[in-house]
């Protein structure tokens, strides 16, 4: 094991612990926030993680002098646990919330031309507060915009906790309640596909209704948006790393856990290369296929139900332009490949013309495409986006892949997701895919975590700490 861990012995000698331990299994959102508020609450907590570093899923890494995100993360203000999680590694700051929603989309498939709408909120009461920019937006005709809001309405009728939700596909409700295809495009799926991975008619009623209810037709400001204004590795991996040290979290990276197991006294056996940890808890926050494979015997009445969770990727295009191409900080697009473009420039450290970074979420038919025919797709929609682009030279372009993004949210993915509780006492699991009634985002990680803390910590007869997000616990 790498970072001088010594024997088994030495997890009791973390100064100012005393009493019980933990191990905590990967090193992703979910683990982090686990490792924290058991930390938090008096336990000892090892961290291990098999990668070089911390944030899972989102991170950075370098490229030259940019510092590039893996994929481009945002959050929204109704994402209560990340903004805990933020002000938990004192990281607010730095990843700021917009004022008030504001989503500049352009579209360029028009008759007329390139034309650029917004969807914006007023400072009136839900759901009046998006009324004038429904009203006024120009990429629905006024029937459309009616009949949009007259589904909005409905949706927000729906009650959550019915499990006949997650059986049903948005798509077919969307089209029972009057939405034309172009609906569908210039609105439930711009905001669906980006949020949720999947396009309406491959995504979960119960999942699509709760991003709308809740970032929409909840309050006012839920859907005001957020996101790094640094690179993500100084939030998800040095602060935290900061945080966690501060804790007197153990964080052991570059480890594999080979297998985890129940022992009679009670406690667990972790198994790393050439060394045992034992604890009294374990937290399994990994992905769903590793945690398959990590489980003991029994821990789940049905184990090969996570390996019926299917898995979504996002691509990103990333440009470097020799000059500044785009003057806001984002915007959408329709009538395009292009989904969704941000200005990475500051972030990444640039000095000299302009970074872009396209986000193509549900890219399930361009994932494995050659970096050259993804140039020779996107390259040319930026010039028709962006007419600066036209004379701008490009001074490198490249691509980042995650097959693996997130998990599926497919009708009747809710059945298969498991709880923070296994039926082994001691080991619980946590990670975006299990059952926080998320989707897979940041949000849905950091509940997980919180989930398998708190239950842990229940277990373990040791209160919550108080400044702990309040979450329901997963049963």
């Amino acid at each position: 094991m790498t970072d001088g861990m010594g024997s088994e012995g030495s997890l009791a000698d973390i100064p100012g612990r005393s009493g019980r331990d933990a191990v905590v299994i990967g090193g992703g959102l979910a683990g982090i926030t686990a490792a924290l508020a058991l930390a938090d609450a008096g336990v000892r907590v090892t961290l291990i993680e098999g990668r070089p570093r911390l944030g899972g899923l989102a991170f950075s890494f370098q490229r030259g002098e940019l510092t590039v995100d893996n994929g481009q993360h945002v959050y929204l203000r109704c994402c209560t646990a990340y903004r805990w999680f933020l002000d938990r590694i004192e990281g607010t700051a730095l990843a700021p919330l917009q004022d008030r929603l504001d989503v500049p989309v352009l579209d360029i498939a028009r008759p007329e031309g390139r034309r650029l709408g917004r969807l914006r909120r007023d400072e009136l009461p839900v759901p009046l507060h998006l009324g004038r920019s429904l009203a006024t937006y120009p990429h629905l005709s006024l029937a459309e915009r009616a009949k949009v809001g007259r589904a909005a309405l409905a949706l927000k009728g729906l009650d959550l906790a019915d499990p006949s939700l997650d059986a049903q596909d948005f798509g077919s409700w969307l089209a029972a309640h009057g939405q034309s295809a172009r609906a569908v495009e210039a609105l439930w799926d711009l905001v669906g596909v980006a949020t949720l991975n999947a396009v309406a008619g491959d995504a979960s009623l119960g999942l699509a209704a709760m991003v709308f209810k809740t970032g929409l037709l909840s309050d006012p400001g839920a859907a005001d948006i957020g996101w790094a204004h640094v690179p993500l590795g100084e939030l998800h991996d040095r602060l935290a790393r900061k945080a966690l040290d501060s804790a007197g979290v153990r964080t052991e990276v570059r480890t594999r856990v080979t297998s985890i197991s129940p022992e009679e006294n009670g406690r667990w056996s972790v198994q790393v290369p050439g060394e045992t940890l034992q604890a009294d808890t374990v937290v399994l926050a990994v992905a769903q296929r590793e945690a398959y494979d990590l489980l003991p015997d029994g821990a789940l009445d049905a184990p090969e139900q996570l390996l019926e969770i299917g898995t979504a990727p996002i691509l990103n295009v990333h440009v470097v332009y020799d000059r500044k191409v785009l003057s806001r900080p984002f915007f959408a697009a329709l009538g395009t490949p292009v989904q969704w473009v941000f200005d990475r420039t500051d972030a990444s450290g640039l000095r000299d013309g302009q970074y872009l970074a396209l986000s193509q979420s549900a890219a399930q038919d361009e994932i494995d495409e050659p970096v050259a025919a993804l140039r020779e797709r996107y390259l040319p929609e930026l010039e028709r986006l962006l007419p600066r682009a036209r004379d701008a030279q490009v001074k490198d372009f490249f691509v980042t892949r995650e097959r693996t993004a997130t998990f599926a949210p497919t009708p009747g993915v809710g059945r298969l997701r498991p709880g923070a509780r296994t039926k082994v006492p001691g080991l619980y699991l946590a990670g975006a895919w299990t059952a926080t009634g998320w989707p897979a985002t940041m949000e849905s990680a950091v509940r997980s975590g919180v989930s398998a803390a708190g239950a842990a910590l229940s277990a373990l007869g040791r209160p919550r700490p108080g400044h702990l997000f309040d979450v329901e616990e997963a049963a």
